[in-house]
């Protein structure tokens, strides 16, 4: 069987780009620095087993509790 190194290639962007938005969107919810966040799930992409890990621990964590920006009351 033969796979288009291309091919592969744009199947790992694609997936950096998912994983990404995934870890971002987890990350502005559950921590304090959502880049951070974002960048390691990016990295973790290179090896997919680990970045799919890293999003279920992301997305079992606990929320942060809302502060009073969040609700007007500043």
């Amino acid at each position: 069987m033969n796979i288009n190194a291309t091919l592969y290639g744009q199947l790992l962007i694609v997936f950096m780009l998912l994983i990404g938005i995934i870890c971002y969107y987890q990350g502005k919810r559950k921590t304090n620095s959502s880049k951070t966040v974002t960048l390691i799930g990016v990295l973790l992409c290179a090896i997919p087993p680990l970045a799919i890990i890293y999003v279920f621990v992301l997305l079992f964590k606990n929320e942060l509790p809302p502060t009073n920006v969040e609700n007007g009351l500043v």
